[in-house]
Protein backbone atom coordinates (compact mmCIF):
# COMPACT_ATOMS: atom_id res chain seq x y z
CA UNK A 1 0.00 0.00 0.00
CA UNK A 2 1.36 3.06 -0.94
CA UNK A 3 1.40 6.58 0.45
CA UNK A 4 -1.24 7.77 -1.71
CA UNK A 5 -3.21 4.61 -0.92
CA UNK A 6 -3.32 5.02 2.66
CA UNK A 7 -4.30 8.88 2.03
CA UNK A 8 -7.43 8.01 -0.16
CA UNK A 9 -8.17 5.26 2.71
CA UNK A 10 -8.15 7.47 5.54
CA UNK A 11 -11.43 8.39 6.91
CA UNK A 12 -11.38 10.28 9.62
CA UNK A 13 -8.87 13.75 9.54
CA UNK A 14 -5.25 12.82 11.51
CA UNK A 15 -6.05 14.46 15.36
CA UNK A 16 -3.88 17.82 16.39
CA UNK A 17 -0.67 17.02 18.80
CA UNK A 18 -2.98 18.29 20.92
CA UNK A 19 -6.05 16.00 20.72
CA UNK A 20 -3.32 12.97 20.30
CA UNK A 21 -2.02 14.21 24.09
CA UNK A 22 -5.37 14.68 25.57
CA UNK A 23 -5.79 10.81 24.34
CA UNK A 24 -2.51 9.95 26.39
CA UNK A 25 -3.89 11.28 29.30
CA UNK A 26 -7.33 9.59 29.34
CA UNK A 27 -5.10 6.29 29.19
CA UNK A 28 -3.10 7.47 31.74
CA UNK A 29 -6.21 7.73 34.07
CA UNK A 30 -7.92 4.75 32.53
CA UNK A 31 -4.76 2.68 33.77
CA UNK A 32 -5.28 3.81 37.28
CA UNK A 33 -2.70 6.74 37.26
CA UNK A 34 -2.68 10.75 37.56
CA UNK A 35 -1.90 12.47 34.36
CA UNK A 36 -1.18 15.18 36.67
CA UNK A 37 1.78 13.90 39.06
CA UNK A 38 5.11 15.13 38.62
CA UNK A 39 6.31 11.92 36.69
CA UNK A 40 4.16 11.83 33.98
CA UNK A 41 3.61 15.83 33.21
CA UNK A 42 5.93 15.08 30.35
CA UNK A 43 4.45 11.54 29.20
CA UNK A 44 1.92 12.63 26.72
CA UNK A 45 4.59 14.84 24.58
CA UNK A 46 6.91 11.78 24.84
CA UNK A 47 4.29 9.49 23.95
CA UNK A 48 3.01 11.05 20.88
CA UNK A 49 6.66 12.11 19.77
CA UNK A 50 7.54 8.06 19.70
CA UNK A 51 4.75 7.70 17.95
CA UNK A 52 5.78 9.90 15.18
CA UNK A 53 8.45 7.40 15.08
CA UNK A 54 6.76 4.40 15.60
CA UNK A 55 4.38 4.70 12.87
CA UNK A 56 6.37 7.33 10.54
CA UNK A 57 5.73 4.70 7.50
CA UNK A 58 2.57 5.96 7.27
CA UNK A 59 4.43 9.29 5.66
CA UNK A 60 6.77 7.28 3.09
CA UNK A 61 6.08 5.77 -0.25
CA UNK A 62 8.05 2.37 -0.59
CA UNK A 63 7.63 2.45 -4.58
CA UNK A 64 9.42 5.60 -4.40
CA UNK A 65 12.43 4.39 -2.32
CA UNK A 66 12.56 1.95 -4.99
CA UNK A 67 12.61 3.56 -8.11
CA UNK A 68 15.85 4.56 -8.81
CA UNK A 69 17.29 1.26 -10.47
CA UNK A 70 20.51 0.26 -12.05
CA UNK A 71 21.60 -1.50 -15.26
CA UNK A 72 24.77 -1.57 -15.99
CA UNK A 73 25.47 -5.12 -13.49
CA UNK A 74 27.58 -6.49 -16.01
CA UNK A 75 24.93 -9.06 -16.42
CA UNK A 76 24.35 -10.04 -13.32
CA UNK A 77 21.41 -12.78 -12.65
CA UNK A 78 21.66 -14.72 -9.57
CA UNK A 79 20.33 -14.05 -6.06
CA UNK A 80 20.24 -10.77 -4.21
CA UNK A 81 20.00 -11.22 -0.54
CA UNK A 82 19.80 -9.25 2.25
CA UNK A 83 19.32 -11.08 5.55
CA UNK A 84 19.32 -10.58 9.41
CA UNK A 85 17.00 -7.30 8.86
CA UNK A 86 15.85 -6.11 11.84
CA UNK A 87 11.96 -6.06 12.15
CA UNK A 88 10.15 -3.50 14.48
CA UNK A 89 6.68 -3.48 14.30
CA UNK A 90 3.41 -2.96 16.24
CA UNK A 91 0.31 -5.34 15.78
CA UNK A 92 -2.90 -4.19 14.79
CA UNK A 93 -4.93 -6.37 17.06
CA UNK A 94 -3.59 -5.15 20.52
CA UNK A 95 -0.53 -2.32 19.32
CA UNK A 96 2.35 -4.13 21.26
CA UNK A 97 5.51 -4.21 20.09
CA UNK A 98 6.95 -7.29 16.91
CA UNK A 99 10.51 -7.73 17.11
CA UNK A 100 12.45 -9.77 14.73
CA UNK A 101 14.46 -10.05 11.98
CA UNK A 102 12.98 -10.07 8.02
CA UNK A 103 15.61 -12.16 4.81
CA UNK A 104 14.45 -10.54 1.40
CA UNK A 105 16.16 -11.75 -1.78
CA UNK A 106 15.31 -11.29 -5.36
CA UNK A 107 16.37 -12.37 -8.81
CA UNK A 108 17.07 -9.42 -11.37
CA UNK A 109 15.62 -9.24 -13.99
CA UNK A 110 18.58 -6.62 -15.96
CA UNK A 111 18.02 -4.05 -13.03
CA UNK A 112 19.15 -3.99 -9.29
CA UNK A 113 18.05 -1.63 -6.53
CA UNK A 114 20.51 0.10 -4.04
CA UNK A 115 20.43 -3.42 -0.97
CA UNK A 116 19.83 -0.22 1.64
CA UNK A 117 16.81 0.19 0.12
CA UNK A 118 15.46 -3.65 0.76
CA UNK A 119 16.14 -2.76 4.13
CA UNK A 120 14.05 0.46 4.00
CA UNK A 121 11.16 -0.89 2.34
CA UNK A 122 11.06 -3.20 5.30
CA UNK A 123 11.46 -0.29 7.87
CA UNK A 124 8.49 1.69 6.52
CA UNK A 125 6.38 -1.46 6.22
CA UNK A 126 7.12 -1.90 9.69
CA UNK A 127 6.54 1.39 11.10
CA UNK A 128 2.99 0.36 10.56
CA UNK A 129 0.31 -1.38 11.94
CA UNK A 130 -0.37 -4.56 10.60
CA UNK A 131 -0.22 -8.13 11.23
CA UNK A 132 3.00 -10.32 10.07
CA UNK A 133 1.38 -12.18 7.55
CA UNK A 134 0.30 -8.88 5.86
CA UNK A 135 4.09 -7.04 6.32
CA UNK A 136 5.93 -10.23 4.89
CA UNK A 137 3.07 -9.87 1.88
CA UNK A 138 3.73 -6.31 1.24
CA UNK A 139 7.46 -6.29 1.05
CA UNK A 140 7.38 -9.30 -1.50
CA UNK A 141 5.09 -7.57 -3.45
CA UNK A 142 6.23 -4.17 -3.74
CA UNK A 143 9.33 -5.39 -4.72
CA UNK A 144 7.85 -7.80 -7.16
CA UNK A 145 5.82 -4.46 -8.46
CA UNK A 146 8.37 -1.90 -8.53
CA UNK A 147 11.40 -3.98 -10.09
CA UNK A 148 9.42 -6.34 -12.13
CA UNK A 149 12.38 -9.34 -11.22
CA UNK A 150 12.50 -13.08 -11.94
CA UNK A 151 11.56 -13.79 -8.62
CA UNK A 152 11.15 -12.53 -4.88
CA UNK A 153 11.48 -14.38 -1.45
CA UNK A 154 10.74 -12.57 1.99
CA UNK A 155 11.28 -14.59 5.18
CA UNK A 156 10.31 -12.70 8.44
CA UNK A 157 10.90 -14.31 12.13
CA UNK A 158 9.62 -12.46 15.04
CA UNK A 159 8.21 -12.34 18.50
CA UNK A 160 5.25 -10.98 19.62
CA UNK A 161 4.93 -8.95 22.79
CA UNK A 162 1.14 -9.66 22.52
CA UNK A 163 1.65 -13.53 23.04
CA UNK A 164 5.28 -13.02 25.65
CA UNK A 165 4.21 -10.09 27.96
CA UNK A 166 0.14 -10.68 27.88
CA UNK A 167 -2.39 -13.24 26.77
CA UNK A 168 -0.78 -16.84 26.90
CA UNK A 169 2.55 -15.52 28.28
CA UNK A 170 4.85 -17.96 25.54
CA UNK A 171 7.85 -16.26 25.82
CA UNK A 172 10.06 -18.52 23.64
CA UNK A 173 7.43 -18.35 20.87
CA UNK A 174 8.52 -16.72 17.21
CA UNK A 175 6.15 -16.78 14.09
CA UNK A 176 7.55 -17.22 10.79
CA UNK A 177 5.96 -16.05 7.48
CA UNK A 178 7.12 -16.26 4.06
CA UNK A 179 6.27 -15.03 0.87
CA UNK A 180 7.67 -16.58 -2.70
CA UNK A 181 6.72 -14.96 -6.16
CA UNK A 182 8.15 -16.14 -9.98
CA UNK A 183 11.42 -17.95 -9.56
CA UNK A 184 11.34 -18.76 -6.03
CA UNK A 185 7.80 -19.66 -5.94
CA UNK A 186 8.22 -21.70 -9.10
CA UNK A 187 11.42 -23.78 -8.75
CA UNK A 188 11.81 -25.87 -5.38
CA UNK A 189 15.50 -25.79 -5.98
CA UNK A 190 15.89 -22.07 -6.28
CA UNK A 191 13.55 -21.66 -3.38
CA UNK A 192 15.79 -24.17 -1.45
CA UNK A 193 19.05 -22.60 -2.16
CA UNK A 194 17.24 -19.30 -0.95
CA UNK A 195 16.46 -20.77 2.66
CA UNK A 196 19.47 -22.62 2.49
CA UNK A 197 22.01 -18.88 2.36
CA UNK A 198 19.48 -17.11 4.70
CA UNK A 199 20.35 -20.24 7.24
CA UNK A 200 24.35 -20.28 6.67
CA UNK A 201 26.44 -18.68 9.36
CA UNK A 202 23.52 -19.24 11.98
CA UNK A 203 24.75 -20.12 15.95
Amino acid sequence: MTKKDIQEKKILPRPSAEEAMEAVKTLLAYAGDDPLREGLLETPKRVIKSYDEFFGGYHEDPEEVLAKTFEQVEGYDEMVIVKGIRVESHCEHHMAPIIGVAHVGYIPDNRVVGISKLARIVDIFGKRLQTQETMTAQVADTINNVLKPKGVAVVIDAAHQCMTTRGIHKTETSTVTSRMLGAFKENASTRTEFMNLIDSNKD
